[in-house]
């Protein structure tokens, strides 16, 4: 390989320009996390003026996570190849383009094309910010860079609901996405102008095409089969039939191939450390849960429980406030605790946060639902550092950014099949409950109910729909509290994955950020 040394060896920034160029660094992190959260309590919003189903409209939210997911394992190489500086601000430049374009769709399917290229060009923001950081702080000062880094990690979530759902309410749905471009345009200019001549060496580093191309075919089929499945009646469509095989393939392949070839995209060799392994698997899996939960709440709140946009942000904020005021605690709880204890007390609090969430009602006030997410910011605060810190235990420094990178890949993707796999149980229990209720339901209170509404000057179909509208709301908030009892159990099983690791040592690595 020839390596070419680019003029980049220069000592920490300080002043002005330090200050200056930290914010702008920071602005690349807050855009993307701000991204996976803006959309989730706009989709209701989105769905409709686009004229497509709430069912449909998640694919904003999981095209993105899943293209998000796909270039976190390129991010290495491409950074090796180009250098950190140059990818990181064309990633920026491009991010920004594919949010105007978003901004500008004109249909369900132009949207999802332009999130996938949003989600695509996505992935060196957050590892690129986080590396640059570090090199312009002083070396006794990189506590703080990792404090600004992880600040905005946690602000961003804060911001998201609040911000999707006061845009939805008060401007229109594309300025969730044209925000971006003078926050986008502003940090590519100053990181650039600042850190052009601070460009880290560059060399000419194989691309393992054929196992990125297994892995855009693996994940893609599979999320889209999870995407239109329920609408196609599953098995029964060939379309999803050749979709399932063709990710089992794949998968298959994907595996093959990464295990035997000299330079992966992936290296899957890290699976044999145990902590990582397990530590990944807890991860990914804990991630999933919590990723449809805040999928579902504004989703329910929004269609059945009448709830604005803005209501249902204000609703899932105060988590990330808690988080953002607790996460001085995480580090210090890492110092003092057994990873594993940490990662677990977080698990049982996020359970407990959903069993909350269970005993809801559409008539439950807006503090009963604030106040589960007050519960999931002290688990925010901890879980991710906690989690990060079992994982990477075993992994050598040389070895980091691969083990970092294809830990967030399993964590993005699982997340990217839950925001799939949760709307059609959350439909399907609907369904199930409708039916019961139909089932169950006395004539005579029927025919009363009818005789009310008749009383008070509605016709038979408007009495009819009324009520037809009434057990449909009954039925979905009986299909939520079943997913939010499922999803407290499904975490707090989780737990003992996470018991089957090593202790991680005093020396192990501290992860943070979501």
């Amino acid at each position: 390989m020839t390596e070419r040394q680019i003029p980049g060896q220069m000592g920490p920034m300080t002043g002005p320009a330090l200050a200056i160029t930290a914010v702008a660094l920071a602005l690349g992190t807050f855009m993307q996390v701000l991204d996976s959260t803006i959309a989730n309590v706009s989709l209701p919003t989105i769905s409709g003026n686009l004229g497509v189903s709430t069912g449909q409209g998640t694919w904003v939210v999981t095209s993105f996570a899943v293209a998000n997911g796909i270039s976190v394992p390129m991010t290495g190489w491409l950074m090796q190849r180009y250098g950190v500086v140059k990818t990181f601000v064309v990633s920026v430049c491009l991010f920004t383009v594919a949010s105007l374009l978003c901004g500008l769709s004109w249909s369900m399917g132009s949207l999802i094309l332009f999130r996938v290229l949003q989600g695509g060009t996505s992935g060196p923001l957050i590892p690129g910010s986080q590396a640059l950081l570090i090199s312009i702080f002083p070396p006794e000062r990189r506590g703080t860079a990792l404090g600004v880094w992880s600040v905005t990690t946690l602000v961003a979530p804060v911001c998201g609901p609040l911000l999707g759902g006061y845009i939805s309410d008060n401007w229109s749905w594309p300025w969730i996405f044209f925000i971006n471009v003078p926050v986008g345009a502003i940090c590519a200019f100053l990181c650039w102008r600042n850190m052009a001549a601070r460009e880290t060496p560059s060399r000419q580093v194989p691309v393992d095409a054929v196992g990125i191309g297994l892995l855009v075919s693996f994940v893609g089929s599979l999320q889209i089969m999870l995407d239109t499945g329920k609408d196609a009646d599953w098995f029964n469509s060939p379309a999803i039939v050749v979709l399932a095989c063709l990710a089992v393939v794949s998968f298959l392949a994907w595996i093959i191939w990464e295990t035997t070839t000299e330079h992966p995209i992936v290296d899957l060799s890290l699976f044999r450390s145990r902590n990582f392994a397990l530590g990944t698997v807890a991860y990914a899996l804990s991630y999933a849960i919590f990723f449809g939960n805040n999928l579902i709440l504004p989703l329910w709140l929004q269609t059945q429980v009448g709830y604005v946009a803005t209501w249902a942000g204000m609703v899932a904020a105060p988590g990330g406030v808690v988080a953002l005021l607790c996460t001085p605690l995480a580090t210090r709880a890492l110092a003092r605790f057994d990873a594993r204890l940490v990662a677990s007390a977080a698990m049982v609090a996020f359970a407990a946060s959903y069993f909350m969430r269970a005993g809801l009602t559409p008539d439950a006030n807006f503090l009963a639902f604030a106040a589960p997410m007050v519960l999931q910011g002290f688990s925010m605060s901890v879980f991710f550092v906690a989690l990060i810190t079992i994982c990477l235990a075993d992994v050598s420094p040389a070895r980091m950014p691969a083990a970092a990178g294809l830990s967030n890949f399993s964590r993005y993707t699982f997340g990217s099949f839950a925001a799939s796999i949760t709307t059609t149980i959350w439909d399907n229990r609907e369904t199930v409950h409708q039916s019961r209720i139909s089932e169950n339901a006395p004539p005579s209170v029927l025919q009363a109910t009818l005789a009310r509404l008749h009383h008070v000057g509605l016709d038979g179909l408007q009495a009819l729909d009324s009520v037809t509208r009434i057990a449909v709301r009954q039925a979905y908030a009986q299909a939520s509290i079943d997913f939010f009892w499922i999803s407290g159990w499904l975490m707090l099983l989780a737990i003992p994955v996470v018991w089957l690791t090593r202790k991680p040592g005093r020396g192990a690595p501290v992860g943070g950020g979501d």
